[in-house]
């Protein structure tokens, strides 16, 4: 069933033009994700779809009747409601059936209102209503149902935004970044929700996990361009791939075929037959096919960092509190050389806080935080960038200097650093406040790195920016050789660029976990039930008792253990792309028994080491 469909539209900011002439369908059941790079109109195309914007040319059409919920990344409610109030601020049927039933629970007294309210609920089956939306409450933490608007965080008004669109129970549910703000707990719980759901989606998200895991197809918005993957995100990521070398081909077939027809074309008379000019209209579509280049620049990012001496950074028995709230409770960690740490944990358990005591920017109540003399942060925060009235973004480089210096002694240009961070002659002079978020956080990113830190924090990097920055940032991150340290909610960043976890369980409780994030969700869901319950709810005692396990382990058992999850993951990419290579139907027979060989080598290396971290986790549970 077609419930939407979009016709050739367009849009333009003065002289700026988002897209034009872009076409496609949405149907029932459809989970679509949209994709495409920062400042291409993702935003103003959802802001379309949900009747909050207007299309320059071209129309939307709707099937008769269609509800649409839509989750902004910046929503609005008034400020004097209570969240109750807000959830109950709605068309639908049901939640007001469940409204009316709610009030007369409060007034029993008057037995005939209470008694038309019951009978309601019965007829229109609104009881499983009711208890399915005050299961997504509690799953995104709204709890105090009285709590006023204007009383709540910007993280509780994001959440409350997406309670109110699940809740409505839409036709078509239409969703700009719905992870932003959530920790991951409610992350997972909603990707198994809308796995399950009968919703129909159309969304932009930059969490690649949930790609993976919900969407049946990804639209993409490439240079003007929609292509659409029936399909998930590796789907999306192999076809798109065959799809550019396919391009690359044809545009190569393109400038053999232009230049024949333009040594034709310098041969012909003045006089021309009917024939040759049909043959001279066709030459200027295959010069455009001819000069068409994919405008594929990465990013480059290099930084001249300086040497970590000896001491990095030591926490010696710290403890934080904020009234009855404790962030750390006697916590002690020495920092090493080349440390790759993921913060993980639920809202409010002071992950922000430890990276504010961390820079100095806090203090902590008793024990000492000790800095190396060597040690440079560059400190990533969620605030951003600050935005200036009328100030450009060339001007925001130029106040590190004209010239910014690189590796090897060499150095840059503002100019040309900026083009390195996809800001191209043009966009350089933009204001910085006509800048899309993602490109405002990619901006920001560029002065953080810029200054050449050795420790580098990220406190959520990837909200808002688009996949194609994030995939360059994490392979700069995987080479970069000094401290990193990370808070974030995007499971697939994490997996990829963190050795191990500060797992952040609330009262105190810091666990320093091996592994990366799929390694504890692994591990958290091997332990019993039970075991679950105590840890969640242990107090101080557990905490110490969990740092005696592992003084089991000597200091350089410890940090084998830590080390062997990244080595046998780097073994199995090498396996997969010496196995890739038996596909090529040319090699010699010479040459497959030396690829033989070689993988031979590593399936045998990752046996051995799986075998170690074996023996290591076994003695550190024990």
């Amino acid at each position: 069933m077609n419930y939407l469909t979009v016709e050739n539209i367009s849009k333009s900011y003065g002289e700026l033009e988002l897209f034009s002439d872009l076409s496609f369908s949405i149907h029932k059941d459809d989970k679509i994700a949209f994709v495409a790079k920062n400042g291409s109109g993702k935003t103003s195309i959802l802001n379309i779809l949900s009747k909050a914007d207007t299309p320059d040319s071209g129309q939307i059409v709707m099937r008769n009747g269609l509800r649409i919920s839509f989750l902004s990344q910046s929503p609005h409610f008034d400020p004097n409601l209570t969240i109750n109030d807000t959830i109950f601020n709605s068309d639908s049927p049901q939640l007001k059936i469940i409204e009316n039933y709610e009030k007369a629970l409060l007034n029993l007294e008057d037995t005939e209102a209470y008694q038309n309210a019951f009978e309601q609920m019965d007829l229109y089956n609104a009881w499983e209503f009711e208890l399915q939306f005050k299961q997504i409450l509690s799953q995104l933490k709204l709890d105090n149902l009285e709590q006023k608007i204007n009383t709540m965080s910007g993280g509780q008004i994001k959440r409350l935004a997406l309670a109110q669109a699940l809740i409505s129970n839409p036709d078509l549910l239409v969703l700009d970044e719905p992870t932003n703000h959530l920790d991951l707990e409610m992350i997972e719980w909603l990707e198994q929700y809308f796995a399950k759901a009968q919703f129909t989606l159309f969304m932009v998200t930059h969490d690649r996990y949930f790609l993976e895991r919900v969407c049946n197809e990804i639209i993409e918005l490439d240079h003007g361009k929609l292509y659409t993957y029936k399909g998930n995100y590796s789907y999306y990521l192999e076809n798109k791939e065959t799809r550019i070398a396919q391009e690359q081909v044809e545009t190569g077939k393109a400038k053999q075929l232009f230049k024949k027809e333009l040594e034709w074309m310098r041969r012909q008379p003045k006089a021309r037959t009917t024939k040759s000019k049909s043959r001279i209209d066709d030459f200027s579509d295959i010069k455009k096919r001819a000069h068409q280049r994919r405008k594929d620049h990465k990013i480059q990012l290099e930084i001249n960092m300086e040497r970590l001496g000896s001491k990095i950074v030591e926490f010696h028995k710290v403890s934080k509190a904020f009234k009855d709230t404790v962030i750390l409770d006697d916590f002690e960690y020495v920092f090493k050389h080349g440390e790759r740490i993921g913060i993980i944990g639920k809202n409010g358990t002071g992950k922000s806080t430890f990276l504010n005591m961390l820079t100095n920017n806090s203090q902590p109540d008793t024990g000492k935080i000790i800095i190396g003399d060597t040690v440079k942060f560059g400190y990533y925060t969620q605030g951003g960038i600050e935005v200036k009235p009328n100030q450009k973004v060339i001007d925001v480089i130029k106040e590190f200097g004209e010239f910014i210096p690189l590796t090897k002694g060499r150095q840059i240009s503002a100019k040309q650093l900026l083009e390195r961070f996809l800001f191209d002659g043009k966009k350089q002079h933009d204001f910085v406040e006509k800048l899309s978020g993602g490109e405002q956080k990619r901006l920001y990113l560029c002065t953080v790195l810029i200054q050449n830190p050795n420790f580098l924090i990220l406190d959520e990097p990837t909200n808002d920016l688009d996949i194609v920055t994030l995939n360059i940032l994490e392979e700069f991150l995987l080479d970069f050789p000094g401290c990193l340290l990370v808070v974030s909610h995007d499971r697939y960043f994490m997996d990829k660029v963190v050795d191990h976890l500060f797992v952040f369980k609330g009262k105190g409780i810091v666990q320093d976990f091996p592994g990366n994030y799929s390694d504890y969700r692994i591990y958290e869901s091997s332990q019993p039930s039970e075991k679950k319950a105590e840890i969640v709810n242990a107090g101080t005692s557990e905490k110490k008792e969990t740092q005696n396990k592992a003084q089991k382990l000597s200091y350089n058992e410890q940090k084998e253990y830590k080390n062997l999850e990244s080595k046998i993951r780097s073994l199995e990419l090498d396996k997969k792309v010496l196995e890739e290579k038996f596909n090529d139907t040319s090699l010699s027979q010479e040459k497959v028994n030396e690829l033989s060989q070689q993988l031979k080598a590593i399936i045998e290396a990752i046996e051995t080491k799986e075998m170690r971290w074996f023996e290591l986790s076994e003695k550190f549970e024990s």
